[in-house]
């Protein structure tokens, strides 16, 4: 997985970037927790995420924030997080002009960041929310939420009451082609401690049988 550096608003990045070897591979970016609570882009959810689509045949990247790790800038309250995040994109699709898909996937503060991308880039075909802060940030940009995704969360969620979330669920599911995966994991905290595991199975659970959906269409044209 090699180190990249790539231009961001606020300074130079830092990523890592797994290259599929499949031609016109989806993409995915992966987003880590909040900066200011020790988040990176080598959080354990994260780097279970990268290690998902990296096995489902994507091109993936996960990267750190603005003033994390060695990416230059500071922290945004979220609206330069949205912009660097922007970029991590901008410079996949320019090494991957011909790509067939493109995912977002965020954990926590990551989460919301991926949301917020989602209502920018229409491009995006796909997403994975893990333990989205439904009770911190107000998630009511999503009118409409342009498709649906996987989205992850524990009853034992110490940070994010599992009720808040089921609140967003519910509400993205009464919106018209809409439909969300929600799995709740018993037992699971904020920081997934026992349940890293459970995260890259529904990955590749969810993102595969869509991919698999898709190859079979192709086939029948």
């Amino acid at each position: 997985m090699p180190e990249v550096m790539f231009a961001g608003p606020d300074g130079r990045l830092e990523g890592r970037y797994h290259h599929s070897g499949e031609p016109n591979a989806p993409l995915a970016l992966i987003l880590h927790p909040h900066p200011l609570h020790g988040g990176t882009m080598n959080n354990r959810i994260t780097y279970a995420m990268y290690r998902a689509f990296e096995r489902l045949g994507f091109s993936v990247m996960r990267f750190n924030f603005r003033g994390v790790g060695r990416s230059q800038g500071r922290y945004d309250g979220g609206i330069g997080e949205i912009s660097d995040a922007a970029a991590a994109l901008d410079w996949m699709q320019t090494v991957n002009p011909n790509s067939s898909g493109l995912w977002i996937s965020g954990y926590s503060f990551g989460a919301f960041v991926g949301m917020q991308l989602l209502m920018r880039r229409p491009e995006i075909s796909g997403w994975i929310s893990v333990a989205p802060p439904a009770n911190h940030y107000d998630f009511g940009f999503l009118a409409p939420c342009p498709c649906g995704g996987l989205l992850l969360h524990g009853d034992a969620d110490e940070l994010v009451p599992e009720p808040a979330v089921r609140k967003l669920v519910d509400k993205l599911n009464t919106q018209k082609g809409v439909q969300v995966d929600y799995r709740v994991y018993a037992g699971a905290d904020h920081v997934f401690a026992n349940h890293a595991d459970h995260v890259s199975e529904a990955i590749d659970d969810y993102v595969g049988k869509i991919i698999a959906r898709k190859t079979m269409a192709l086939a029948a044209d």
